[in-house]
C-alpha cells in the first residue's frame, strides 16, 4: 500500500506523555520531562534512532523554567544534532501551529524528521517555594545562541483592558460563559447545571485516560457547586472549571515523512497521517470583537480544514476540543459544528447537544493544563484513538490568549484523498469582519454585555462587567456593590440598563 503514496505525505509516527506523581526520587525539570517523552515517543514508533536523525527539534514555551535555548539542551539530552531548532512564545495555540507547520515543511520537501516537545514541572515547583527551595536545574551558559521563536510576540490585553482588569483568563473566560448563556436563554440554574455535566463528562473520560493527573472523576455537582475544596474563582466558575496548572508533564510528538518512516522501517500501524491543517487569529483585542461569545477565526479556520481534508463536521469521528474553560469549549464546538442548531438543550454528549465527545484526554482540568503544552497532549493521545480506531477521522483544536488564536488538526490512519497535506490561514478574511470600537471614556447610559463576580479565598472582591455605549461601543466597568453582585450571580443581568460614572464604576439604572 505504501508504495503508492506520496513519498512527502506528513505523518506521526510516535508520541510520548508522562505525569509525574511521586517526586521521591527528586524534581525532574522541564528540558527532562521533554527528553524522556521523547525517549517515550521513539519508543512508541518502534525504531531505535530516530531522535538522532532529527532534522528539527521544537520546543513548547514552558514557563517554570527559563532556558536560554531549551531546544539545544534537549538535543543534547536525547543525542540529536538537527541543523534547527525553534521554540515558541507563549500560548496554548502554538504546540497546534508548530504541528500544522511543520507538516507543511515535511510536505515541501524541507524537513523529514521533525520533534515537537513540552514539559513543565509546576507542580514540583509550587511546593519548592512553599518550602523556600529553588531546584539546582540547568542554567545554560550566557554565549549560548538563541533558537528562532515561532508566534507573535504581544500583550494580549490592551492598556486600557489592563487597567479595566480585563486581563487574567480566568476572569476574562467567564464572562463569554455569561454572553453565552445569555444567547442560549438558559436560566442561571440551567446553565450552572450545564456546566457541571459537561465537566462531569470531561472527568469521566480522565478516568480511563492513564495519562490524567486527576482520575477520580466527579460528580456534575461536585463540579458546579462551590464548596471548600472546589471555591468559587470568579462566577460561575469554580475551581473544578478552570484549567489545572498544577502538574508536571512532558509531551513528545516524532513527525516525520512517508519515505522518512519507510526508510527507517517504521510499521505502517504506528503511521497517522495529518491531511490538514490551519491557523487564525480572532481580533486581537476583546474589546474590539463583534460579540462575546463567538470564534470567527476558529470558525473559518475549521472550514478551511474541513474542506481541505474533504470532510464535513458530520464525518468527524473523534475531537478533542481545547478545554482551558467551558466556554472555550462550547465556543468551539458551535463553530466547528459539533453541535447541532436544533438540538434539544440538555440532550447529546456532555448535556450541550454535541454529537460526539469533545475530549480524548478529559480536558486540562482532569487530564492537566500544563500551560502552553496541553495541545501536545492532546494530538498525542487523539494518535492513540486513531490507532485504535483504524480509518476514522479526529480533529484537535488548540487555543491560545482569550480565545484569540487558533489552531485546527484533522488527522487519520488513512492517507488523505483529496492530495497531499494542505495548510490554511484564512487571516484576511478574519481581519475585514466587523469591529467594535472601545469608548473608555464614557459616562452615563449602559447596556450590560456580560458580568462575572471575581472571588478570593475569602469571598467576592468586585464585579468586572462588559458594556456598550447608546452608539454600540464596548466599556469596561466595575463594581463592589454586595447587592449588585448577587444579582450577577443569581439572576439575568445581560440586557439590563445601567450606568457608567467617570471612573468606569458601574451601577444598576
Amino acid at each position: 500500500m505504501s508504495e503508492h503514496l506520496d513519498p512527502r505525505l506528513p505523518i506521526i509516527v510516535g508520541t510520548g506523555q508522562l505525569t509525574i506523581r511521586d517526586v521521591s526520587d527528586g524534581p525532574r525539570e522541564p528540558v527532562e520531562l521533554m527528553a524522556e517523552a521523547l525517549r517515550l515517543a521513539e519508543a512508541d514508533s518502534g525504531i531505535t534512532g530516530l531522535l538522532a536523525a532529527a532534522d528539527s527539534i521544537r520546543t513548547v514555551n514552558q514557563l517554570t523554567w527559563r532556558y536560554a535555548n531549551a531546544p539545544l539542551e534537549v538535543a543534547r539530552r536525547i543525542g540529536a544534532s538537527p541543523s534547527h531548532m525553534a521554540t515558541s512564545v507563549m500560548g496554548g495555540n502554538l504546540a497546534g501551529v508548530m504541528v500544522a507547520r511543520a507538516a507543511a515543511e515535511i510536505q515541501s520537501g524541507a524537513l523529514d524528521v521533525v520533534l515537537i516537545c513540552g514539559g513543565e514541572a509546576t507542580r514540583t515547583m509550587s511546593r519548592l517555594k512553599a518550602d523556600g527551595l529553588r531546584p539546582d536545574w540547568t542554567v545554560q551558559p550566557a554565549d549560548t545562541p538563541p533558537a528562532e521563536v515561532i508566534g507573535d510576540e504581544r500583550p494580549l490585553a490592551s492598556a486600557v483592558e489592563s487597567a479595566r482588569g480585563v486581563v487574567m483568563p480566568v476572569h476574562v473566560y467567564p464572562l463569554f460563559e455569561t454572553a453565552l448563556r445569555a444567547r442560549l436563554g438558559l436560566s442561571v440554574d440551567e446553565h450552572r447545571s450545564r456546566l457541571g455535566t459537561l465537566w462531569s463528562a470531561f472527568a469521566a473520560v480522565a478516568v480511563d485516560n492513564p495519562n490524567a493527573a486527576i482520575r477520580s472523576g466527579f460528580t456534575p455537582e461536585q463540579i458546579s457547586e462551590a464548596a471548600p475544596d472546589n471555591r468559587m474563582i470568579s462566577s460561575p466558575y469554580t475551581k473544578r472549571l478552570c484549567s489545572n496548572n498544577q502538574v508536571d508533564q512532558g509531551s513528545g510528538l516524532i513527525l516525520t515523512s512517508v519515505a522518512a518512516a519507510e526508510r527507517f522501517g517504521i510499521p505502517r500501524d504506528r503511521w497517522v497521517f495529518l491531511h490538514a491543517g490551519a491557523e487564525a487569529v480572532d481580533h486581537w483585542n476583546v474589546s474590539n470583537r463583534a460579540d462575546l461569545c463567538s470564534s470567527p477565526a476558529l470558525r473559518l479556520a475549521g472550514r478551511d480544514a474541513f474542506a481541505s481534508a474533504g470532510i464535513t463536521a458530520a464525518e468527524v469521528d473523534h475531537a478533542d476540543l481545547y478545554s482551558c474553560f467551558p466556554a472555550a469549549v462550547q465556543i468551539g464546538a458551535i463553530e466547528l459544528g459539533f453541535i447541532e442548531p436544533d438540538t434539544v438543550p440538555g440532550s447529546g454528549w456532555g448535556g450541550i447537544g454535541a454529537r460526539l465527545p469533545l475530549t480524548v484526554t478529559g480536558g486540562m482540568s482532569f487530564a492537566g493544563g500544563p500551560w502552553n503544552d496541553y495541545a501536545s497532549h492532546g494530538i498525542a493521545t487523539m494518535v492513540d484513538v486513531l490507532r485504535s480506531d483504524r480509518g476514522s477521522v479526529g480533529v484537535c483544536t488548540a487555543n491560545g490568549g482569550y480565545t484569540t488564536e487558533h489552531a485546527i488538526l484533522v488527522m487519520s490512519t488513512d492517507p488523505p484523498t483529496s492530495g497531499g497535506y494542505t495548510h490554511s490561514e484564512p487571516q484576511s478574511e478574519i481581519d475585514a469582519l466587523p469591529f467594535v470600537e472601545l469608548d473608555d471614556d464614557w459616562t452615563g447610559p449602559v447596556t450590560i454585555e456580560s458580568a462575572t463576580v471575581v472571588h478570593d479565598r475569602n469571598g467576592p472582591t468586585h464585579a468586572l462587567v462588559a458594556a456598550r455605549t447608546p452608539a454600540g461601543d464596548r466599556t469596561w466597568g466595575s463594581s463592589t456593590d454586595p447587592v449588585f453582585m448577587r444579582t450577577i450571580e443569581n439572576d439575568e443581568i445581560v440586557g439590563l440598563p445601567a450606568m457608567r460614572s467617570s471612573t468606569g464604576a458601574i451601577e444598576p439604572a
